[in-house]
């Protein structure tokens, strides 16, 4: 989350009259994130957030409403999105596409422990199963045609070394043949700083932007990619236990998703790997905003590809 649209306290007061929410007394941008603006919206007794769509279209944002309300009513804890009094929750302010949805309680952490990875293990399941029956699809903008073609932007920026990894890496990737595992919803980008805990309590999970159709597994070895690592980019196996266990409890792998699971990890790895590396050589304007560390997912990779050639 992050703000690249700026906007005003009566911008905003005007743009929900059509809203039942109340009188709204404060507007607060959010600095994390990268991809779209964010404000939390605040009113006397209640707190939203307003999201502007950086880059999406409006004919591409039902599919994330209408997902969000679906995982909510089968009791996936998620943000609702907020309908004005004609029922309509998707808008355009400022010329671009704009949603609010529920706050959840808490706030993210840096610093998981393995019960928590658990808690995040089991409600993950609990989406991928409540996801069965949602009827939407959505195609994944950020698979493998995405990935050769920001491969081709970045690899000159890169070092030598960094241009071997990169083209070996994609040249395995390409062979790989993972269309026959489970499919259904995945978040996409299950980070630390999309999940929020109320004390020790799971709050839920936010910012359902990446979802899409996909591997159910892929959207596991992104999640452990970011839950269970320590600062090296290794894994933290009490972490990486708790979560597996605790996911797998609800949904287990299946045989064909175990012998990929090393893939797996290396394509959730790469992914985050070239997404770091666009936006840091080819970075958004705007206010309050970052470009998160593309050598942490260098070495994330680096690792899953030493823990694949251990395995074997």
């Amino acid at each position: 989350m992050s703000v690249f649209t700026t906007l005003t306290l009566e911008e905003v007061r005007a743009w929900l009259r059509d809203f039942a929410i109340g009188e709204i007394i404060e507007l607060r941008g959010v600095a994390a994130g990268i991809t779209n603006t964010n404000y939390f919206v605040i009113t006397q007794n209640n707190r939203y957030v307003l999201t502007i769509f950086e880059r999406n279209k409006l004919e591409e944002l039902p599919y994330f409403v209408d997902l969000m309300t679906h995982l909510a009513k089968h009791g996936v804890p998620c943000p609702t999105p907020i309908a004005d009094k004609n029922g309509l929750a998707l808008h355009v302010l400022k010329g671009k596409p704009a949603l609010m949805i529920s706050c959840l309680k808490g706030s993210d952490t840096d610093t998981p422990n393995a019960a928590q990875c658990a808690q995040v293990a089991k409600a993950l399941a609990q989406m991928h199963i409540a996801g069965r029956d949602f009827t939407r699809k959505s195609h994944n903008q950020l698979g493998a045609d995405w990935r050769d073609v920001t491969a081709q932007q970045v690899l000159l920026k890169l070092t030598s070394e960094e241009q071997l990894l990169l083209k070996t890496e994609l040249d395995y990737q390409n062979t790989l043949k993972l269309a026959s595992l489970p499919h259904g919803v995945v978040h996409g980008d299950l980070f630390r700083d999309n999940v929020l805990f109320d004390g020790e309590k799971l709050g839920g999970f936010i910012d359902f932007y990446y979802a899409c159709d996909d591997n159910l597994a892929y959207d596991v070895a992104i999640a452990v990619n970011d839950w269970c690592v320590l600062v090296d980019g290794s894994f933290d196996d009490e972490k990486l236990n708790a979560f597996l266990s605790a996911y797998q409890a609800l949904r287990p792998f299946t045989e064909a998703e175990c012998l990929s699971w090393h893939a797996l990890l290396r394509c959730a790895a790469l992914r985050f790997w070239l997404s770091r590396l666009f936006d840091f050589y080819y970075p958004a304007t705007g206010e309050l905003t970052h470009a998160k560390d593309p050598n942490h997912f260098k070495r994330i990779l680096q690792h899953r590809i030493q823990l694949q050639q251990l395995a074997h």
